[in-house]
């Protein structure tokens, strides 16, 4: 039998972190997941760190927009018809988090991590010698119309307040930057201190080596299998069992499988979404992420090709694909930049776990010594990795945290 400091339940790149975050500080760490370090969710980003503006994702509030996605013709967001039911509880939270006030709040209290992301994983991937795949070029939001643009005012003024850069250019600015796109837009947002990564999974194994570097242990195992056992947290692998003192629940949407048989329920939900990579035609290129929120897609140059991300969908998460946002997209997307060739020959599908206040869970389990959570990332996962890391690492040490961790507490749903 294996025995360790902590094990830290999920290798995707807020686990990874998180398991590396430990071992920086001396603790013998496990790491464990049923398949290798950035496989799953962590994969199908868009590589944005940073955040993507100020506000977070919020519910539509245009009449417009809602009867598109009502009857399943809008690009922004798609739905499963029978697992309505299921996730309605948590829309109208989300509704509620999205009125005007509680988007500031949400903006204020997720700013200081955002505004660590950056330098936290600029550490990591210095230590872990993964510095090439990280480009501080910024990334573009297109507006296609003089509404659109407007729309944006009230986060432009917040992030004015927040310290957090935007540039307004025309069509012509715009392309100066990136002189691949088509001129199908009238306004752009360049958000200058936006960084990105052009292969998220290569940096979650970079900082999984770096962790077994310094004397971490990836292994492979079912986190459905964790128990107490003689006074300590265990799961069964496949090297045999493992037994911790403490263990971190770093599972994202596969979280509740595991939590939920030890009596925590907190209301997560699982936004589903899409990518495909695609081949520029000609000469075309990207060089840094560009979104078209107007149409629910997103541009990022990837080792792999242009990827071409889709908005929300909501459906059970094991549900077979159902990648019609990817069909939806093309013709916008299309217009935008000469995509040519799709990479693969079927889009990727991953989970998003969200918490409707759109802030992540960091801290200890209610009610099981020894538990600790950091999970619920949303659509952030890649760019809080390091820095959630960071700062539950800093709670289970008994270090000063880098930041205030009471707002990310489980305590905040009762």
């Amino acid at each position: 039998m294996a025995r360790t400091d902590v094990m830290v339940l999920g290798a995707g790149i807020v686990g990874t972190s998180t398991a590396l975050q430990l071992a920086k500080r001396g603790l013998s760490v496990a790491l464990i997941d049923r398949r290798g370090p950035g496989e799953e969710t962590s994969y199908g980003n868009a590589g944005v760190i940073g955040g993507a503006g100020v506000y977070p994702m919020a519910f539509p509030n245009d009449f417009r927009a809602l009867l598109g996605i009502a009857f399943k013709r809008s690009p922004l967001a798609n739905y499963h018809l029978m697992f309505l039911p299921k996730v309605a509880p948590w829309l109208l939270a989300f509704r509620a988090a999205s009125k005007p006030e509680k988007l500031v709040e949400t903006a204020r209290i997720m700013r200081p991590l955002l505004a660590c992301a950056l330098g936290e994983h600029e550490v990591l991937l210095r230590e872990s010698g993964a510095e090439r795949y990280l480009h501080k070029d910024g990334w573009i939001s297109i507006h296609r119309s003089d509404r659109g643009l407007a729309a944006l005012e009230p986060e432009l003024e917040l992030g004015a307040t927040l310290g957090v850069r935007a540039r307004k250019l025309d069509a012509e600015a715009a392309r100066a930057l990136e002189p691949s796109l088509n001129p199908v837009f009238r306004h752009a947002i360049h958000w200058p201190d936006i960084a990105s990564v052009s292969n998220p999974l290569a940096v979650t194994r970079a900082y999984a080596a770096r962790f077994a570097a310094l004397g971490g242990v990836v292994v492979k195992g079912d986190a459905r299998s964790l128990h107490r056992a003689d006074g300590s947290w265990r799961v069964e692998t496949g090297e045999g069992p493992v037994d911790a003192g403490q263990a971190v629940i770093a599972l994202g949407p596969w979280a509740p499988d595991v939590l939920e048989p030890l009596g925590i329920r907190l209301p997560l939900a699982v936004k589903r979404g899409y990518h495909r990579h695609f081949r520029p035609r000609g000469n075309a290129g990207l060089t840094r992420p560009v979104v078209d929120p107007e149409n629910g897609y997103a541009l990022a140059p990837m080792e792999q090709g242009i990827r071409l991300t889709t908005g929300a969908e909501f459906a059970d998460r094991d549900a077979p694909p159902t990648p019609v946002q990817i069909e939806r997209v093309m013709p916008a997307a299309e217009n935008l930049f000469p995509l040519g060739k799709p990479v693969e020959e079927q889009p990727w599908l991953g989970s998003r776990p969200c918490f409707a206040d759109s802030r992540p869970v960091v801290g200890r389990a209610p009610g099981r010594p020894g538990l600790w959570l950091c999970y619920g990332h949303g659509h952030y996962g890649l760019t809080l990795g390091p820095i959630t890391g960071r700062l539950i690492a800093e709670m289970m040490t008994g270090a000063t945290p880098v930041m205030d961790p009471a707002p990310f507490s489980a305590e905040r749903f009762g």
